[in-house]
């Protein structure tokens, strides 16, 4: 098939959007800032390229057909894609732009948020676009960054340290309170409750406390930390989750760790990651140099 008939000019692909979404090519024009006969010429032009109606005419009405439904609905996304990245263009001489950044749910609601309106207080012409990930996939969803938990080797990633992982255990404080636990052992009374992406993370714990057995009660699982923590303030069992995620609970006593045992670095840390080609991009390279002086102020 001819490529030209596979790649209509965006003129005639902007007068069909609007004359679709105002049901009118009159509307349409105005909108564009045409005359209604330069509207309803580029649309007849689309139809006759693609040999198909994609209205029909009903006094001074149009209507969609089943066709130009289709085609509309298809459109609609390539459409404000482009819309959107020209706007970032235009923005690029200001300074401004706009990130997409996936950010582990828990840390992202936990640790993030309350410091992002620190960096639109410096950079408000930079939009921040927060996507959930519990996984790292620079290439494939899209992102321009992310902020992942590992040990800062990602191959073709350029990774900043943020926050290193410390491990506690954690229980609710009525449990606590009436239990009065005092060694590690007596952990293995209760459900302990997991993190999906951590399936070894109590047997690790453990036996860096000098437990090698294999009697542990695994409780149920959770997909996010946040879920995890709810459980454990309602009392369904003991959790193993990253002091920084936790620290706002212990302090106000909605939460409590059982036993007192020594600092459990697990080795792993968050970083802030973006694919090597993307390291200059300037809205992340904005908001890198905001987040490091953060965790540098922090310490």
């Amino acid at each position: 098939m001819n490529p030209r008939r596979l790649t209509p000019s965006m003129s005639s692909l902007l007068a069909f959007e609007a004359s679709a979404r105002t049901e009118s090519f009159t509307r349409a024009a105005q909108h564009l800032s045409l005359t209604q006969s330069a509207v309803s010429r580029q649309v007849q032009t689309l139809e006759a390229l693609l040999g198909v109606p994609l209205f029909q005419r009903i006094g001074r009405r149009v209507v969609l057909t089943d066709v130009g439904r289709m085609y509309l609905r298809e459109l609609t996304g390539p459409l404000e894609r482009i819309r959107s990245a020209t706007l970032q263009a235009i923005a690029f001489q200001a300074g401004g732009g706009t990130l997409h950044l996936s950010v582990l749910p828990t840390f992202g609601s936990k640790w993030l948020m309350p410091r992002l309106p620190g960096f639109y207080a410096r950079h408000p012409e930079v939009l921040v676009h927060i996507h959930s990930r519990t996984y790292l996939d620079l290439d494939l969803s899209g992102m321009d960054a992310a902020i992942v938990v590992g040990d800062g080797q990602w191959p073709g990633a350029v990774a900043y340290q943020l926050v290193a992982e410390e491990m506690i255990p954690i229980i609710s404080p009525r449990q606590a309170r009436r239990d009065k636990i005092r060694t590690v052992n007596e952990l293995l009374r209760y459900p302990l409750l997991q993190v999906v992406t951590r399936p070894t993370a109590w047997r690790d714990w453990f036996a860096k406390h000098g437990y090698a057995g294999d009697a542990l009660k695994l409780g149920p699982q959770f997909e996010m930390t946040s879920h995890l923590i709810q459980a454990v303030s309602a009392g369904m069992g003991i959790g193993l989750v990253p002091k920084v995620l936790v620290e706002d609970e212990l302090q106000a006593g909605t939460l409590a760790v059982p036993v007192k045992v020594n600092s459990d670095a697990s080795g792993n840390a968050y970083y802030l990651v973006v694919a090597a080609n993307r390291e200059s991009y300037p809205p992340f390279a904005q908001f890198r140099d905001w987040l490091l002086g953060v965790v540098g102020d922090a310490h």
